[in-house]
């Protein structure tokens, strides 16, 4: 007899966090390459502090909020606009929709299902831009994975992927990155808590301060990073 265990959406749900998935994130510092450049983020407690305020704001306010109202019922096509929009950044938004459309692909072939199929064909068809929140969120649900846990997984993959790319670009030591990561269970927790109990009025209520970081990376005169 198969182990359930082994058949729940568990391991479907590992694969699509996995650090390996060709989405495109090891490309991405999402702004704080703009702080290593000023001097600002230079070891590990001055990045756990950085993505401590990205995972509160950003991560909370935009991606994790986007993901609860679909779960919700709002249509994709709707938070798809909004997130367009409440993305000031250029290379935050079109970051957003390269790994978004990488992780359409890949989901489309590997956990295909009717409701990642209309997604992508409001995509393809130039009525959605394909987010990276909303892709992750469409096939979490289509796989039974419930909100909480969904939201928890992407929020802690992104946190992943942020600390794999510090550990290379400050740098930080291998090990100085799995404290950073451990330090950031807790926050990660409050955050899918936090978005619980938003409203529609605090969808993209991010501080300022991240986003002109991420709209400077554009002009930096040297950097390892798309955004």
């Amino acid at each position: 007899m198969p182990n359930t265990a082994t058949n729940s959406y568990q391991l479907a749900l590992r694969q699509l966090t996995d650090s390996g998935l060709p989405t495109g994130a090891f490309a991405h510092s999402l702004g704080f390459e703009t702080y290593i450049d000023r001097g600002v983020v230079v070891d590990e407690e001055s990045f756990g502090v950085w993505l401590g305020a990205f995972l509160s704001q950003q991560l909370t306010y935009s991606d994790a909020l986007a993901m609860r109202f679909l779960y919700e019922g709002v249509p994709v096509a709707e938070l798809d606009e909004l997130l367009t929009a409440q993305l000031l950044p250029r290379q935050v938004r079109e970051a957003s929709v390269k790994m978004g459309n990488r992780l359409l692909e890949i989901g489309t072939e590997v956990f295909p299902s009717p409701e990642l199929s209309e997604y992508r064909s409001l995509v393809s068809g130039g009525r959605a831009a394909g987010h990276q929140p909303l892709a992750f969120a469409v096939v979490a649900r289509s796989l039974g994975v419930p909100p909480a846990e969904a939201t928890a997984a992407y929020l802690f993959a992104a946190v992943t992927s942020l600390t794999q790319n510090a550990v290379r670009a400050i740098p930080l030591g291998q090990n100085a990155g799995q404290r950073v990561l451990r330090n950031a269970h807790d926050a990660v927790a409050s955050a899918v808590e936090r978005a619980a109990h938003l409203t529609p009025d605090d969808f993209g209520a991010v501080s300022p301060g991240l986003e002109i970081s991420q709209m400077r990376h554009e002009r930096q005169r040297a950097r390892m990073f798309m955004s």
